[in-house]
């Protein structure tokens, strides 16, 4: 491994180690360095759109998803009432080549870290390592890192990549004066319960409106003795912003008293969200909140990807797969550009705009806006959904979420492979 090709990743989560594997598989150098000092299947629930998993399944990865994951059959919206508005097939059902997957973000993590370590060795991931600092002067790029023993030490490469989330160090150096993340309002309580999938088994279902809104959906297989599967669900409640949010911790353990009275009508013939908040061993708080789009990435031999690039509000099923994609585009710019600055700006330039555009969309416009509009015009109780909203103007919104943000069907079938199969860096 030489200075001149090495690739230094700051951060081990599902961006960071999707870029590993990715330069892994072009014959491209690279380290990771992770804060935590082990790695531990943490969070819960979430989606993998079809483009993603496309990149996945590039990656060699399709068996082990389908062993720890669940291919998502359909999205469906319902009123506080219970009461059906919309659903949409999702993945093959609507006609991609690849399956939209719910997973335990944990799982995926870990699957992610255990192919790394396996096809690269132990030392390709280096834990316990926090990024302190960058240096990108000259023909090398210099990461500071202090280890688990609280010794500091600089690890020189060809370029620096901040995959290191929502509170990046490597974004604060490049913007000082930015401040903490955005907060919009809202709250959201997060678990996991065993219980019987609802629907057609593999659905994902969004009841409610945005001030009181519950999301369900299975992560795993079906236990065939019990007929339970791992359920996540989603509470989210709005709040005035100018209330502030508990800073101390974006993944707080939470009491479900804090907020399961708000939702304990929400229990139908065909859901009991109660039951399913109740169910859990542990409850999770976050604030929902996200970064304005940054100017530019790029410093030099350094640049962001995933949320430390683009960190979106949770909507629209594209946050893990936005970082997935962000690996790939990386390391196709550098077989194409050469592993420098040229790549690193080759790089934003395609990305940038469409996730800055994507940002901003989740703040008003998501696909999950119609639950709004149901909100406004029915108070949730309607006969006939086509009274208070054509299925026409629905149909047109989910496509038009699904074109803005990269993932429509045509788009997502038609485009060539990023990386093409059997690609290796000669330089």
């Amino acid at each position: 491994m030489t200075e001149q090709t090495r690739v230094l990743i700051a951060g081990g989560g599902i961006s960071g180690l999707a870029l590993a594997l990715s330069c892994h598989q072009a014959g491209i150098p690279f380290t990771v360095f992770e804060a935590s000092q082990q790695m531990r299947p943490l969070g819960v629930g979430i989606n993998l759109q079809p483009s993603a998993v496309r990149e996945l399944y590039a990656l060699g990865l399709e068996d082990a998803l389908g062993w720890i994951g669940v291919q998502t059959r359909d999205y469906g919206f319902y009123s506080k009432k219970g009461l059906h508005i919309w659903t949409e097939p999702r993945g093959k059902h609507l006609g991609y080549n690849w399956p939209q997957y719910s997973v335990h973000r944990g799982q995926l993590h870990m699957l992610l870290y255990n192919e790394v370590i396996r096809r690269c060795g132990p030392d390709a991931v280096q834990t316990g390592c926090r990024v302190t600092g960058f240096e990108t002067e000259g023909d090398t790029a210099q990461l500071h890192v202090k280890d688990r023993d609280g010794l500091a030490r600089t690890e020189k490469g060809a370029v620096i990549i901040g995959a290191d989330g929502i509170h990046s160090a490597i974004r604060a150096q490049m913007v000082p004066d930015e401040g903490p993340p955005s907060w919009g309002g809202a709250i959201l309580w997060r678990g996991t319960a065993q219980a019987k999938p609802f629907l057609t088994g593999a659905s994902m279902v969004l009841v409610g409106h945005h001030s009181r809104r519950f999301v369900s959906y299975p992560i795993s297989p079906v236990d065939p003795e019990t007929g339970k599967a791992t359920i996540n669900w989603i509470c989210e409640r709005s709040f005035d912003p100018s209330e502030g949010f508990r800073k101390e911790d974006y993944a707080r353990e939470a009491d479900p008293a804090d907020f399961l009275p708000h939702f304990e009508d929400f229990k139908f013939d065909w859901l009991d969200a109660p039951a399913l908040i109740r169910g859990a061993e542990k409850v999770f708080e976050y604030p929902m909140v996200d970064r304005d789009p940054l100017e530019r990435w790029t410093y030099g031999r350094a640049t962001l990807m995933g949320d430390a690039a683009h960190a979106a509000y949770p909507v629209g099923s594209n946050g893990a797969g936005a970082g997935i994609i962000d690996a790939r585009k990386l390391v196709a710019a550098f077989l194409a550009c050469g592993i420098g600055p040229d790549a690193l700006q080759a790089y934003e330039d395609e990305m940038r705009p469409e996730t800055s555009k994507i940002v901003l969309m989740n703040r008003g416009s998501g696909p999950d806006k119609i639950l709004d509009v149901v909100e406004e015009r029915s108070g949730g109780q309607f006969d006939n959904i086509e009274d208070v909203i054509p299925k026409s103007e629905m149909d047109a919104h989910g496509e038009m979420y699904k074109r803005m943000a990269g993932f429509g069907v045509a788009e997502t079938n038609e485009r060539a492979d990023i990386i093409a199969k059997g690609a290796r860096f000669t330089g």
